[in-house]
C-alpha cells in the first residue's frame, strides 16, 4: 500500500485470519459458555437421579427385604430399581425432545446453519443421558441387591 500511496492513512493492519477470529470471538464465547453449561446440566441431572434412586431404595427397603426373603434373586432387585429409572427417563425424553423440537425453531433464526432438528443430535444427546442415567443408578440399584433380608424387615 505504501508503494501505491505514500500519504494514504493505515492504521490497525492486520490479517485477515486475525479479523475473522476477533469478529467470531463472541460467537465461540457463547458456544463455550453453553457447552460449560451443558456439562453442569449433565452432572446435575445424574446426581439428581443418584438421591432420587438411593432416596427411593432407602423409602423401599422394607419391600425390598420381603421381596428377598422371599426369594428374589439379586438381579431381580436390580431390574426392580432400574425399571423405574427407566420408565423416569422415557418420560423425560419424550418431553425433552418434544421441547427440543420447540426451541428448534428459535434456535435455527439464531444460529446459521444448524438445525436443532438433526436426528444424529437427537440420538447422540438421547444416548448421552440414557448412559449418564443408568450409571447413576447402578450404585443404589446394587446396594439394594445386597441388603440382608432380616436388617431389611427390621428396618423402619
Amino acid at each position: 500500500m505504501r508503494q501505491v500511496d505514500p500519504d494514504l492513512p493505515l492504521y490497525d493492519i492486520q490479517t485477515l485470519d486475525d479479523f475473522l477470529a476477533q469478529q467470531r470471538w463472541t460467537v465461540r464465547m457463547f458456544g463455550s459458555m453453553f457447552a460449560l453449561f451443558a456439562v453442569i446440566a449433565l452432572v446435575l441431572a445424574a446426581v439428581g437421579i443418584h438421591a432420587v434412586t438411593a432416596y427411593a431404595v432407602t423409602q423401599r427397603t422394607h419391600e425390598i427385604g420381603v421381596r428377598m426373603a422371599l426369594g428374589a434373586q439379586s438381579d431381580q432387585v436390580v431390574w426392580l430399581v432400574m425399571r423405574r429409572v427407566i420408565a423416569q427417563l422415557a418420560i423425560g425424553l419424550m418431553i425433552g425432545i418434544a421441547g427440543a423440537f420447540a426451541v428448534a425453531r428459535v434456535l435455527s433464526s439464531v444460529v446459521v446453519q444448524t438445525s436443532g432438528t438433526e436426528p444424529t443430535t437427537l440420538a447422540g444427546v438421547a444416548l448421552l443421558l440414557i448412559g449418564v442415567s443408568i450409571v447413576a443408578c447402578l450404585r443404589p440399584a446394587y446396594r439394594a441387591a445386597k441388603l440382608d433380608p432380616l436388617a431389611a424387615l427390621r428396618y423402619e
